[in-house]
């Protein structure tokens, strides 16, 4: 699968833009700030209907509109399909396959998919939980497209609804009992989706695993494939003659003393993390620079086996990466993703791009995209 045509209106920086695209390797050079990254995010929107840079939609839209439109022309087996979101910040989104509208926009999510790495990649090992949460989520929602997408938008539903009523039964009077009365019909709510989504992220770990030791044995100098490892992490400890929710179930009524008295949920996979480790030793707090990068390359290389194991090969997004590397890295790196139907790249300068990459080029200036014979 890959994307043939890309067309932007109102998106980021562009107030309108058409570009012609082919399988294997394009880049796009240009000045930071003149607009090549808003291409390859418009195309990584389209996949998973969340950007890799900014947490909401409204950075999205072109300043002075109202909304953005991405249209991408995708073949697959010879087939061309047009795939279409309307991002409307503060309303629904809207997507399109083949002008027919789709009841809900996220059932777009999947008929795409990419992997992108980019220079932010270094806090999947070195921030905080939040990170390796998205990470797990954002992958498990192009692994299992719009049914695991549908699970983690209820669970946050329930999540600020539970978390809305800890915060009114803290304070006294009919109010207080009255959420108390129904707190116990979202903490089962809670549990049911939360070990939906514990279950997902545990598979998904114990999948990626062996992929991501190969992966990182072919990035890291020295390395062997045993050498990384992930870990997942409840915020609790599981019990593992109950069945996944009769233990968060239990949990939560465990805590809830804490939970009144903070106004808070404690308990779920909104607390959770994936611990990568090399060695015995965890990634953070104890590996060099080098070695962190490595770590965070070989987890998007194994992405992107996994997803290639269960279809077409995503499209690989390499967004301003070559920059951190050092030539052997980068080297190291083209080699390894070369055989993929279709890789974008992003950068500077064309220099940035190692032998191995060097396909069609677009020079990108001003927010002008022009084509490089």
């Amino acid at each position: 699968m890959y994307v043939a045509h890309l067309s932007l209106h109102d998106f980021r920086s562009y107030p309108a833009l058409e570009v012609d695209l082919e399988p294997g390797v394009t880049s796009f050079v240009g000045r930071n700030g003149h607009g090549k990254t808003n291409i390859v995010e418009a195309i990584d929107y389209l996949s998973r209907l969340s950007s890799h840079r900014v947490a909401g939609d409204l950075p999205l839209v072109r300043k002075g509109a109202t909304q953005a439109v991405v249209r991408a022309a995708v073949v697959r087996d010879d087939r061309r399909a047009v795939l279409e979101v309307e991002i409307n910040p503060g309303k629904s989104n809207r997507a399109r396959v083949n002008r027919g509208q789709l009841p809900r926009a996220r059932e777009l999510i999947g008929l795409v998919r990419t992997v992108v790495f980019a220079p932010d990649d270094l806090a999947l090992v070195k921030g905080d939980p939040t990170e390796r949460r998205h990470f797990a989520d954002d992958l498990l929602v192009l692994h299992q497209g719009a049914r695991y997408a549908g699970t983690r938008s209820d669970y946050d539903r329930v999540l600020k609804q539970r978390t809305s009523l800890l915060k009114t039964a803290r304070v006294r009077g009919s109010s207080a009992e009255a959420a108390l009365s129904t707190l116990e019909v979202w903490d089962e709510r809670l549990a049911r989706l939360g070990a939906e989504i514990m279950a997902a992220r545990s598979t998904l770990v114990d999948d990626l695993n062996p992929l991501l030791g190969k992966a990182y044995e072919a990035v890291a100098r020295g390395a062997t494939r045993d050498d990384a490892t992930l870990a997942y992490k409840p915020s609790f400890e599981v019990d593992g003659d109950l069945p996944l929710e009769e233990a968060m179930l239990a949990e939560i009524q465990r805590r809830r003393p804490d939970e009144l008295d903070r106004g808070i949920s404690l308990v779920g996979p909104h607390r959770d993390d994936i611990v990568c480790s090399l060695g015995e030793l965890p990634v953070k707090g104890y590996a060099s620079h080098g070695e962190s990068w490595s770590f965070a390359l070989a987890m998007r290389l194994a992405s992107y086996e996994l997803l290639r194991s269960t279809g077409d090969d995503p499209v690989l997004i390499l967004d301003d990466v070559f920059a951190e590397l050092d030539t052997g890295r980068r080297a190291q790196l083209a080699e390894l993703v070369a055989g993929a139907e279709q890789v974008l790249v992003t950068a500077a300068v064309s220099e940035d791009i190692p032998e191995g990459l060097r396909g069609r080029r677009f020079d990108v200036a001003d927010g002008v995209v022009s084509a490089v014979e």
